[in-house]
């Protein structure tokens, strides 16, 4: 196979493949190991290959790009872009999206390639037509060109080349083209910032922070909801949380909270800036993020307590974040009745809402019960417990009763709930109290798909490799539940059969 790969290769690199040739070709290097292709592949063979894309002729044109797909794969990263710099910047250019994206994942190569990484920076042409694929048509595109982008300015030499030259006016060029595009640039300016504080100092130089933040605070709602999911991502970072506070943007997303009663319009943008104070308390510290800007817990309470699914859905989102570690969870707590009435509204909306809803109430409740081991104090077991207990009047059926839904995600969402609190003595107790419920634990047929299968087994391990298991559901359970875990998720039992005479 190898050698007829060879030899088509030389058809190819004369120029004079016929089409069934090359179905041939593609066909052989698929077939051939990389090592053997790399040891008979010579640069004649994929410039000859690259030239071929240049017909008006979709078949030959997809036939090179998944032969080229394959032979660069055999090549060194450094190798490609010193032999082949030229042929990849035409690509860039080609009208088919096919080759631009084979074209991009090879420059994705080069800049994971630390080696190769230079050759991209002295090729300013090749980064300028990086940066107009951001603008492409084809979302996929733009991605590898986003990613690409954000490689290669994670060198200070690679900041330098795109800050510090023309290339910036190409970026602001490219971002006049439309909305979205406009957007995808900001994409880029958030992950570039993230890398580090330096980095985040050249984007801010370059203005482009600042004029996202001026279209986040403006008066358009519609830019206002796209900007904050980008407000959010820089957020993410130390020296992006460190720059909002410094800028005074967190105030005024908190003041844009607080004026939000009186615009109607406000059901826009609301959800993502609630959003955004909900993550911000989880990589910051959910006391003083609650502490200083209190418009955010009564605007989450509100939310919850509303009519509205979709601003429903949000607080439920954002409760779940908030209360995903145990900080979060005691500010909740110092909220006392307002929150447990607010859990029997979960509860509730967990039975019967729409199963979207169902689903987001389900995860959230998971998150607020779950207790690591080295953080189960009294208070806080005593805490978790009256929360489950606020969910209704016999929580463990509500949930078994989900679980026992045709339903696999709302099946599923359940599981994730027992398994939340299986650690926790009072919610053992509690499962060995109530009839049936071990039996339905180690119950294998009930568990139609795959999702089941593994979401039981995590119920199943988190029962088995808690502390308290042996001593609350005594030696007999016990032993069953971990015969079940060395057993596995997708355990059968096999079924035994008898012979009897006379039988066909």
């Amino acid at each position: 196979m190898a050698e007829a790969a060879a030899e088509l290769l030389e058809r190819a690199a004369r120029r004079d493949a016929a089409l069934e040739e090359l179905r041939a070709l593609r066909v052989a290097v698929q077939a051939v190991p990389l090592a053997a292709l790399r040891s008979r592949l010579a640069e004649h063979h994929l410039r000859a290959l690259f030239g071929l894309l240049a017909v008006n002729d979709r078949e030959q044109v997809s036939a090179c790009v998944s032969i080229l797909e394959r032979l660069l794969q055999a090549l060194d990263p450094l190798y490609v872009i010193q032999s082949l710099r030229e042929e990849l910047q035409k690509g860039l250019f080609h009208p088919d999206d096919s080759v631009k994206i084979l074209t991009m994942s090879q420059v994705g190569r080069i800049v994971e390639d630390s080696a190769a990484v230079p050759e991209i920076l002295r090729s300013p042409e090749l980064l300028q037509q990086i940066i107009n694929c951001i603008g492409g048509e084809k979302i996929a595109v733009a991605k590898e060109a986003i990613k690409s982008l954000s490689r290669i300015a994670q060198s200070q030499e690679g900041l330098e080349a795109l800050f510090g030259s023309s290339l910036l006016g190409d970026l602001r060029r490219v971002m006049a083209t439309s909305d979205i595009v406009r957007y995808r640039v900001y994409e880029l300016i958030v992950e570039i910032s993230s890398v580090s504080a330096e980095s985040l100092n050249y984007c801010a130089s370059s203005g482009l922070i600042s004029e996202l933040i001026g279209e986040l605070t403006g008066e358009d709602v519609l830019v206002r909801a796209t900007c904050i999911e980008m407000v959010t991502a820089l957020a993410h970072s130390p020296q992006g949380r460190q720059y909002l506070a410094q800028q005074g943007v967190i105030d005024r997303i908190s003041n844009i909270i607080l004026g939000a009663q009186s615009d109607p319009f406000s059901s826009f943008y609301l959800p993502g800036f609630v959003k955004f104070f909900g993550n911000l308390a989880v990589v910051d510290s959910p006391q003083q993020i609650c502490e200083r800007y209190p418009v955010f817990m009564e605007k989450v309470f509100e939310m919850a307590e509303s009519q509205d699914p979709t601003m429903i859905g949000v607080a439920v989102d954002t409760l779940g974040i908030l209360g995903s570690n145990v900080e979060g969870k005691q500010v909740l707590q110092k909220t006392r009745s307002r929150f447990q009435n607010l859990l029997s509204k979960i509860g509730h909306q967990a039975k019967n809402a729409p199963t979207e809803l169902r689903l987001r109430c389900l995860d959230a409740i998971s998150s607020l019960l779950y207790l690591p081991p080295d953080q189960q104090t009294e208070d806080l077991l005593r805490m978790t417990e009256s929360w489950f207990t606020s969910l209704s009047s016999q929580p463990l059926e509500l949930f078994r009763s989900i679980s026992t839904q045709p339903f696999p995600d709302l099946h599923c969402g359940a599981l994730r709930v027992f398994t939340a609190i299986a650690n926790q003595p009072w919610a053992q107790k509690l499962m060995l109290s109530s009839p049936g419920f071990v039996e339905y634990v180690v119950d294998r047929s009930v568990e139609p798909d795959k999702a089941s299968k593994d979401a039981k087994y995590e119920l199943v391990k988190a029962l088995v490799n808690s502390k308290t298991i042996a001593e609350i559901f005594g030696n007999q359970y016990y032993l069953r539940l971990r015969a079940y875990l060395l057993e596995g998720p997708y355990y059968v039992k096999a079924a035994s059969t008898t012979a009897v005479e006379g039988a066909e």
